[in-house]
């Protein structure tokens, strides 16, 4: 493992989004629910083929996070420099580093739209935090264009995956449900500790699913659970639904 003062041009992160990377919430130093955020980096680099120094990255990441006020902590994992072309050398060298952003919390409710950018349920990448992020970002752009928050990202088959940079929830009929992994979903972390203390329902099912929605809400690991005022043309009324959840989840 390496950890550049800068990035080399044949670096396959760089060229080829060939690695990970984790978002965590640093308050005065703290760094939310960190061991969750190495296991995923760790189950994630077994997926890839990628080695992982869990120690390293723990002491990469605490030692980015500022001592005092509310950061953004983004620990990336490239898989190192390879040459040129696909392959990996035999014995990848992966660079690790951390940064820091002051990250303040977000008031207020968001705005959805449905993309036309589709989650590819049939890569692994679809359920992994990956270097390449580029459907995400392209998602996140249409719904800026349309003047909306966040984008709704449906799969190949039609179904309803996440958001650009958040999973999603919904309530109907007073009960709550989420889309399965193989949709093409990242496990979020915030998603599997809701999943962890509250009854969920995980299903494949498409965008109509959320015409009959009470409430829908966003979850990620910076924003904790962010309620929907309004899907498309569609305005949802208020709910307690947001605020039980990050009670629930002392957010």
């Amino acid at each position: 493992m390496t950890t550049p003062d800068a990035i080399p041009l044949n670096d396959r992160g760089l060229l080829l989004g060939d690695g990970l990377f984790e978002t965590m919430l640093a308050r005065d130093g703290v760094i939310a629910h960190l061991s969750a955020h190495l296991d995923r980096m760790a189950t994630s680099c077994a997926v890839l083929g990628l080695p992982f120094d869990r120690d390293a990255a723990e002491r990469a990441a605490r030692a980015a996070a500022p001592a005092q006020d509310r950061f953004a902590i983004r620990l990336t994992l490239t898989a190192g420099s390879g040459g040129r072309g696909l392959d990996r050398p035999d014995a990848p060298v992966v660079r690790l580093f951390a940064t820091a952003a002051p990250s303040s919390p977000v008031i207020g409710p968001a705005t959805l739209v449905v993309a036309n950018t589709r989650r590819n349920e049939g890569s692994p990448a679809s359920r992994l935090k990956t270097l390449s992020y580029l459907d995400n970002v392209l998602a996140r752009a249409e719904a800026r264009a349309a003047g909306a928050d966040e984008a709704v990202m449906l799969n190949n088959r039609g179904e309803i995956a996440c958001a650009a940079a958040a999973n999603l929830f919904w309530l109907a009929d007073g009960r709550l449900f989420t889309p399965r992994l193989d949709c093409g979903v990242l496990a979020g972390i915030t998603r599997a500790r809701l999943l962890a203390i509250e009854p969920v329902e995980e299903v494949a099912v498409g965008v109509e699913a959320l015409d009959r929605a009470e409430a829908v809400v966003l979850t990620n690991s910076l924003i904790g659970v962010r309620p929907v005022l309004r899907l498309g043309d569609r305005l949802l009324p208020e709910h307690a639904l947001a605020a039980r959840l990050n009670a629930i989840l002392e957010i």
